[in-house]
């Protein structure tokens, strides 16, 4: 198993590609640290998780707050004594709408969630990566980071433009600590969020544009996490992985 021993860190693991993702490194042998704001939906796939023999950790906690993350970051270190996988997953837009429509309080509330979250949290990890002189970050973008095909919503689109920067410089600021930091750019994927934004029949037609004719599917963006974190990624640091079916080719 790719992850046997390994302690992995999953943000936004309350549904979706986080919490796909957290199922898909607990079958590879990762002992886990879930968070998300929705308690609730942590302690959901903590349970499911534990059913299947995992060894697992949730926290109801605010990816964004510097001392919420301190604190999940020292209960991680005290129960497993390391690090060594984050994925900066949390984030998402919950309405489709025009940039003038969007209040300052939004704006910032988007950034916050989609950006200042992969910040903080790596922030909060990097200390503990360099002193074991090895560690992975994932940081969870967007199509929309890439290209404008896709209509969605400028400040979602900036959050995530913004997370490719930030990958790519911290790539070179930690490669020489023994840390690789890559993204993945999800295309549109059959999320509930994202079913939830459009109409049937407006997600068969996006789905028409796309090459391979389909959204994505969870485990495909998970997947996709998975190998980025892994050995077999080992000289991969600073990229953004397109996985889109080839809805935006850069």
């Amino acid at each position: 198993m790719r992850f046997q021993g390994r302690v992995v860190i999953v943000t936004g693991a309350a549904r979706g590609i986080g919490a796909v993702s957290a199922e898909a490194f607990a079958r590879e042998g990762a002992r886990l640290a879930v968070l998300d704001l929705d308690g609730a939906g942590v302690d959901a796939t903590v349970k499911r998780l534990r059913e299947t023999g995992a060894d697992v950790a949730g926290f109801g906690a605010d990816a964004a707050a510097p001392a919420e993350i301190r604190a999940v970051v020292d209960a991680v270190v005290q129960r497993w004594g390391q690090i060594d996988v984050l994925v900066n997953n949390a984030g998402g837009f919950a309405t489709i709408r025009a940039t003038e429509d969007i209040t300052d309080e939004e704006w910032a509330s988007i950034l916050r969630s989609n950006l200042t979250t992969a910040f903080v949290c790596s922030r909060a990890v990097l200390p503990l990566m360099k002193r074991q002189r090895g560690g992975r970050i994932v940081n969870v973008a967007s199509v929309v980071a890439r290209g404008g095909a896709v209509r969605v919503t400028s400040h979602y689109a900036a959050a995530k433009a913004g997370i490719v920067g930030f990958t790519r410089h911290l790539a070179l600021e930690v490669g020489p600590d023994g840390i690789t930091v890559n993204a993945v750019a999800p295309g549109t994927t059959a999320t509930d969020r994202v079913k939830a934004l459009r109409t049937p029949e407006e997600s068969r037609q996006l789905a028409q544009t796309i090459p391979v004719r389909r959204l994505g599917k969870p485990i495909e963006i998970a997947e996709a996490i998975l190998f980025l974190a892994s050995d077999a990624a080992s000289f991969v640091n600073g990229a953004t992985l397109d996985v889109n079916g080839g809805q935006v080719m850069a």
